[in-house]
């Protein structure tokens, strides 16, 4: 018989027992443990390290930091509030917890992070550093998740019956497990859309399962549709959907014309983008036997269509938004909408929203009307012919503009409607300037793309005075409808688009880095901050910090949201502002309608509560498309720069940190980053104060706003990151 062996105890000392115990006793604060429970909490069963939980025990009960409520069974005595928030995961593992209970922002070091993943909301319980005296916290449970479902590379591991995802980006340190039975037979390499199931306790990472291969990573359609599941948007309707929007009659019918305001007669045309495909907007222009115009803003009448309880409307809610990417649009209504009936193509009847102004010489509003119209649509111009009208002020329509109908709309009528137009909104436009609106023309980076997609050239789009002349009517449109709707008495439900006032800690950020560039902000006065963001948007035009600054100074803006609760709009300088105008391509603008639509109809106000759900869901729903679109451009600009790999490129240094130099480059507006330990001659520090990394013997300087001279050192289209290789300073 063999001798039994017996295992030699251990006298490994468990380090951070103390609030190792707390943690756990913490985090599941209603349950009582005894020392078993907590030695399998914490993985170990040998009695040395039992011995260790039991004194400790002892000791924590003796101080007061525990209880024990039953023989050998212990619970936290919990003498601190406890507070809920948002995490925020940072690149090491560790991160900070948004709350609104406190002024400062909580760090959370990764070992009290607890299974926690960015933007997850969080409860957390917080104290105050040993070293520092700063707060931070521990996060004890997980309240709500703010995702489940994940884009990443899939990596099989078929002898071993598993597979992991490796999760895009930078913020989610763990992969996710996956039973091979649960790939949907993915191959190495794919890129996956993963829904995470369960996190056991002892378990490094989460278990999830595939729920749709998106194809080879690097693939361009691949990550295009990443991106979109990333963000959890759609990019292909249900066939339920499509089906019944391609059943609703399109007719327009006599009927329905009876039950509307007739404009079809007067002189009305579309001014857009030359490649927009849907046409939400026209506009009508009528001289008056007074000498004053009567401008109508007609807005496609999406809600006729567009009916409440029916699945088609369930979908449009749900997208909320259309979502314009580099090379596609995911829009939000199916197409034989968007691009069909309620796009207000030229010479095609249309049933249409309208907002109706009688107006003098001076812009000023005479009078007002709202309703639900008819019109014909007699030109469509692109911004570009509208733009020529307006250059060369001779009364003439360019000759690739195609006009037709009555004989008194001539080609000079609308050329004299676009110069009278153009002349009232550079009116209205002064007015707003003067009442403290910010000039935001921030430049748009766009693409040539060829036949495949592949982008072949970048340009940037700049807002002239035909954009303006649409935006000003627009606006007036806005303004005005939720005015009416705002003013009445008793008060009425509706949705409002809303700004808040800037954040003092941003303006003097801001303060601080436009002031390496020569540029200063008076923050004496509300209408002083307004005043000196325009001068200083107008001092940057054409600059090469240009583009960095119009980036800091809209950062600097709260975020524009939807709400049934008006504050008005800071940067557009308006009491009263809602979204009335682009139906097809935004759900609260439905929402606009149908309550316009009610309160005319003389029905009493709408259920505020139901309307403020829709208006946060619209809001969360834009931000999720405006990130995507923002990745979209920046994975376009990396496959632009692969084909650029030996260019040397001069570039504005558009921000420092301790780990490198974000440099953006002059000529495509391409951002990437040159490491800190990859720029040669010297050891560099980064010096917070100034902006800048420093060298520690040469003292050379790389500061904020420099220009340099760089090359493309690795395009990663997967991680969508650029990284350049410093070259030297630019001479200029």
């Amino acid at each position: 018989m063999t001798k039994k062996k017996h295992r030699k105890p251990s006298h490994n000392k468990i380090s951070n027992l103390t609030n190792t115990i707390l943690s756990i006793l913490k985090t599941d604060r209603n349950q009582a443990f005894n020392y078993k429970q907590i030695a399998s909490k914490i993985g170990v069963n040998d009695a040395s390290s039992r011995n260790q939980i039991i004194k400790k025990l002892a000791k924590l009960k003796a101080d007061g930091d525990i209880e024990e409520v039953d023989r050998g069974k212990f619970k936290a005595i919990v003498n601190t509030e406890y507070h809920k928030g948002i995490f925020d995961a940072a690149q090491r593992g560790n991160g900070y917890v948004i709350c609104a209970d406190f002024e400062d922002d909580i760090y959370i070091a990764s070992n009290n992070v607890n299974k926690a993943l960015n933007g997850d909301e969080v409860e957390l319980y917080v104290y105050k550093r040993r070293k520092r005296g700063k707060l931070e916290g521990e996060i004890t449970s997980i309240i709500k998740r703010a995702k489940t479902e994940y884009v990443g590379i899939i990596q099989i591991h078929a002898k071993k019956n598993f597979a992991f995802v490796v999760v895009d980006g930078n913020k989610m340190k763990t992969d996710i497990f996956v039973p091979i039975g649960k790939t949907m037979k993915a191959e190495d390499g794919d890129k996956v859309l993963v829904t995470m199931e369960e996190w056991p306790d002892k378990a490094d990472s989460p278990n999830g399962r595939v729920i749709k291969v998106l194809g080879k990573a690097g693939e361009h359609n691949t990550e295009i549709h990443a991106i979109l599941a990333d963000y959890g948007l759609p990019y292909e309707f249900p066939p339920e959907v499509e089906d019944y929007a391609n059943k609703i009659d399109l007719q327009i019918k006599p009927e329905e014309i009876a039950k509307r305001r007739d404009m079809r007669k007067d002189l009305t045309f579309t001014i857009d983008p030359k490649d927009a495909k849907d046409f939400d907007d026209a506009l009508s222009f009528t001289v008056l036997e007074n000498g004053n115009y009567e401008i109508g803003i007609h807005i496609a009448d999406v809600s006729h269509y567009l009916q409440e309880g029916t699945i088609l409307d369930d979908e449009a809610y749900e997208r909320a938004t259309s979502v314009y990417l580099v090379d596609r649009v995911v829009p939000m209504l199916p197409e034989v909408l968007s691009n069909g009936a309620c796009s207000l193509r030229p010479h095609e009847e249309k049933y249409t929203f309208s907002a109706v102004f009688e107006i003098n010489n001076k812009a000023e509003i005479k009078n007002e009307w709202f309703g639900r119209t008819v019109t014909y649509s007699d030109a469509r111009f692109a911004y570009e012919e509208a733009q020529a009208i307006i250059e060369n002020k001779n009364n003439t329509i360019p000759a690739e503009v195609s006009l037709t109908g009555e004989e008194y709309k001539t080609d000079q009528a609308i050329a004299d409607a676009v110069l009278k137009m153009d002349e009232l909104a550079k009116i209205m436009r002064g007015q707003r300037m003067r009442s403290g609106a910010i000039s935001f023309d921030k430049v748009e980076v766009k693409f040539d793309l060829d036949k495949d997609s592949n982008p072949i050239g970048v340009f940037f789009k700049t807002s002239k005075d035909a954009n303006k002349l649409i935006e000003e009517f627009m606006l007036l449109a806005n303004r005005k409808v939720s005015e009416f709707v705002g003013k009445q008495k008793p008060e009425k439900t509706f949705v409002y688009r809303v700004h808040d006032e800037p954040n003092e800690e941003k303006l003097m950020a801001l303060q601080g880095v436009v002031s390496k560039f020569g540029h200063k902000l008076n923050f004496n006065s509300k209408e002083g901050i307004a005043s000196s963001l325009n001068k200083l948007l107008s001092d940057v035009q054409g600059k090469k910090e240009q583009n960095l600054v119009d980036t800091l100074a809209i950062r600097t803006m709260s975020k524009a949201e939807y709400t049934t609760k008006n504050i008005g709009h800071y940067g557009l300088a308006f009491d009263y502002y809602s979204h009335f105008t682009s139906p097809i391509r935004r759900y609260p603008d439905v929402m606009a309608h149908r309550l316009l639509q009610r309160y005319l109809d003389g029905e009493k106000s709408a259920n505020a509560e139901v309307y403020e759900e829709r208006c946060k869901h619209s809001s969360n729903m834009e931000y999720l498309a405006t990130k995507a679109e923002r990745d979209s451009i920046k994975y376009m600009q990396i496959r632009f720069m692969q084909d650029h790999l030996d260019e040397p490129f001069k570039g504005v240094i558009s921000g420092v940190t301790d780990w490198g130099i974000y440099v953006e480059i002059i000529d495509n507006k391409c951002e990437g980053m040159i490491r800190t330990r990859d720029i040669k001659g010297d050891y560099y520090e980064f010096d917070q104060e100034q902006y800048a990394l420093v060298g520690r013997d040469t003292k050379t300087m790389y500061q904020l706003g420099d220009e340099i001279i760089v090359k493309v050192k690795q395009a990663d289209l997967i991680k969508r990151h650029l990284d350049f290789e410093l070259l030297g300073k630019s001479e200029a």
